[in-house]
């Protein structure tokens, strides 16, 4: 089955059970369907500020290639619960966590017209994930994710409040020619992000907030 077979569940607008579409058919109708969103937190170590990792999405994606987005995401298949979103983690990153480990930041509807003729709508369902692990213990899957980068949190108030109009230089990990982890920096600016709402960051930002300094 190719990504483009999948079937999801899809809703209306009121995340009322609309029936099942695949994804080619979601996307190109602009049907709500669900995805799940975990943000892995670093801490502060020292004279290093706590950040978020955002992963660099695969050139060839359908929606938003090459663009930094959420550190882990995925869509939620048809007849799965959210608690199955957490196969996300292992396959995109190769980390192992039980759902309960995850700190809820709630649920979000996104709707992004990326053309005519594909339409984003979803109902994501937003964690946060506190990990202290080396970017380079990270095993990225190959056909989704080609880097992984660490972003201030700082940076991530900024984009929440649209303030980010200065470019960056980020770090983190980018795959080589044989798909090696290899470490990177980068210069990046807004157009580099995928564009989500400033309320996005804001519902990842108040997780934070809620959990506290002695976790970050």
């Amino acid at each position: 089955m190719t990504p483009s077979d999948e079937i999801f569940d899809i809703f209306d607008e009121r995340m009322n059970p609309a029936g099942q579409a695949s994804r080619s058919e979601v996307h190109a109708r602009g049907l709500w369907h669900q995805t799940f969103h975990c943000w892995i937190a670093v801490p502060a170590d020292g004279d290093t500020e706590a950040v978020l990792l955002f992963q660099e999405r695969h050139p060839g994606k359908d929606t938003f290639p090459s663009l930094l987005d959420t550190s882990c995401a995925g869509h939620l298949l048809a007849g799965e619960a959210v608690e199955d979103g957490v196969r996300e983690l292992e396959e995109e990153l190769g980390l192992s966590v039980p759902f309960e480990a995850l700190v809820p930041c709630g649920l979000f509807a996104e709707e992004d017209v990326i053309s005519e003729a594909c339409i984003d709508r979803e109902f994501c369902h937003v964690f946060l994930h506190v990990n202290r692990q080396p970017l380079t213990q990270y095993r990225l899957q190959p056909e989704e994710v080609t880097g992984l980068y660490r972003v201030p949190l700082e940076q991530v108030r900024k984009m929440a409040q649209g303030t980010l109009s200065e470019p960056i230089r980020i770090a983190g990990i980018a795959s080589d020619e044989d798909g090696v982890p290899v470490p990177v920096e980068r210069i990046v600016g807004p157009a580099d992000f995928v564009p989500h709402p400033g309320a996005y960051y804001e519902l990842v930002l108040k997780a934070i907030d809620r959990i506290g300094k002695s976790a970050l």
